[in-house]
């Protein structure tokens, strides 16, 4: 059995897709003003916002336990409106080896869905893999109410 993974889920959003990827990837400590109950804080480490390289805390809340990891930003495309972060530190690193979050907004007609990559490597074959499930219960935690953003 392979330690290496990935899946892929899209939502739909209520946002328009510049905004949802502005703020993913140029204001990112705006995220717990949508969801302050999930994503309570995103603090800078290190660089700026918005630019690849920069590092940032996550504390993040699932199943009413407090999480933090520190991810990088390794990609920002604006013409395609990706953001590319790889954890480096924390939580997510106690079950897997390596941990790399794509999102992609992505604009169909007036809706905006959101593709989100989840690429990874388990720290051993007791850990189970990401399943669809897994992914529509994260996004079922974070979007389950419609929001603007700011």
């Amino acid at each position: 059995m392979s330690l290496v993974g990935k899946l892929t889920t899209e939502v739909l959003m209520v946002a328009p897709h510049h905004e949802f990827h502005g703020v993913w990837a140029k204001r990112p400590h705006h995220i717990p003003n949508v969801f302050p109950a999930k994503v309570p804080k995103v603090h800078l480490h290190g660089g700026e916002w918005g630019t690849v390289g920069s590092v940032m805390a996550w504390h993040y809340v699932i199943d009413e336990k407090d999480h933090v990891d520190k991810a990088v930003v390794e990609a920002i495309d604006e013409e395609n409106k990706t953001i590319t972060y790889r954890v480096v530190e924390g939580d997510l690193l106690k079950e897997y080896k390596s941990f790399k979050i794509i999102i992609q907004s992505i604009l169909k007609g007036e809706a905006t869905w959101v593709c989100w990559t989840f690429e990874y490597e388990k720290l051993n074959k007791n850990i189970p893999h990401l399943s669809f499930i897994s992914a529509k219960n994260l996004m079922i935690i974070l979007f389950k109410r419609s929001y603007k953003m700011s």
